[in-house]
């Protein structure tokens, strides 16, 4: 079960990192309403470019954490419980727009895996 809790600390920290540091300016079908970027996903929201830039800031540090937290598990809770709350955000600004429920679906998946995470 230790090998599960740290695949998924991988796979929530990378792709975390990937959307906010490598594809943040692509368009993705996962991205909220119909923006192409990161910035225009939060516009998309009612959000403001710098709640988009602390929002980021959070994101990539919680899933620095959460990967760190695989040789110092004391990280372990605080990042995935973090990240969860994040993401449970992520999911509710898909559901205010009235985006399909398929947009949302990466956000919920890692949402479960971080409470996973926390709780195993």
């Amino acid at each position: 079960m230790n090998y599960l809790i740290i695949a998924f600390q991988v796979i929530v920290g990378v792709s975390i990192l990937n959307v906010w540091l490598v594809q943040n300016n692509k368009a993705t079908k996962w991205r909220g309403g119909n923006a192409t970027s990161i910035i225009e996903e939060f516009e998309e929201y009612g959000l403001s470019k710098t709640f988009c830039y602390v929002i980021g800031v959070l994101k990539v540090t919680l899933a620095i954490l959460l990967i760190l937290a695989i040789w110092f598990p004391v990280l372990k809770q605080n990042a995935a419980l973090g990240l969860a709350i994040l993401l449970l955000g992520s999911v509710f600004m898909h559901i205010k727009i009235k985006d399909p429920l398929l947009k949302s679906f990466p956000a919920a998946l890692f949402l479960t895996m971080c409470l996973f995470i926390a709780y195993y």
